[in-house]
């Protein structure tokens, strides 16, 4: 069954099994195409695998193969639909948990969230990287916070209650959160 297609990545459902496969860009010279799909499906499996060795719920690895993952199926519903201040701040919480892991997801966004048995699970890190960065880790809460603003009606609620958890986890919580809000300037200012 078809989930989801993307730029990079087909994503299917079969026998319980979620399949994401790197798609060939005919843009590229095939060895080079091959190359950096290879390397892109090696590094998305390896930082969701640490991602949860650090303590964020996220699909169980099966198998990689070239440019494709095999993962389990986390069966729930979209953060996106069910988003209030008490689930922002465990968002904060699992935020904090990744940045102190020195994780960037890359799309925080409440689409790439699962709720599922009261657990709430981070998915698609296709767009994932390591860095420890301030500027990184502002840029990834930046996002998340675009998006309550462009999603839910109540968002200065959500970036607070989100703030709130994130100090619980996270020791730099409040340079991050100095580092959005001038990450905000500059773009209101560009």
């Amino acid at each position: 069954m078809y989930l989801a297609r993307g730029a990079e990545a087909l994503v299917t459902l079969d026998e319980g099994i979620v399949i994401k496969e790197r798609i060939p860009k005919n843009y590229r010279l095939q060895e080079i195409d091959e190359r950096i799909r290879k390397e892109r499906t090696r590094a998305e499996a390896r930082l969701i695998s640490e991602a949860r060795r650090g303590g964020v719920p996220t699909p169980v690895i099966y198998d990689i193969q070239d440019f494709r993952i095999e993962m389990q199926y986390i069966e729930g519903k979209p953060l996106k639909y069910l988003m209030d201040e008490e689930m922002s701040n465990k968002v904060g919480q699992l935020v904090g948990r990744l940045h102190s892991n020195g994780i960037i997801h890359g799309d925080l966004t409440t689409s790439n969230m699962i709720f599922s048995n009261a657990r709430i699970y981070l998915i698609d890190f296709g767009l994932a990287y390591m860095d420890s960065s301030l500027e990184a880790q502002g840029v990834d809460v930046h996002v998340l916070f675009q998006t309550f603003e462009s999603t839910h009606s109540d968002h200065e609620k959500l970036i607070a209650s989100f703030c709130q958890g994130y100090r619980k986890s996270f020791v730099t919580a409040d340079d991050v959160i100095e580092r959005v809000k001038e990450i905000e300037k500059r773009g209101r200012y560009a």
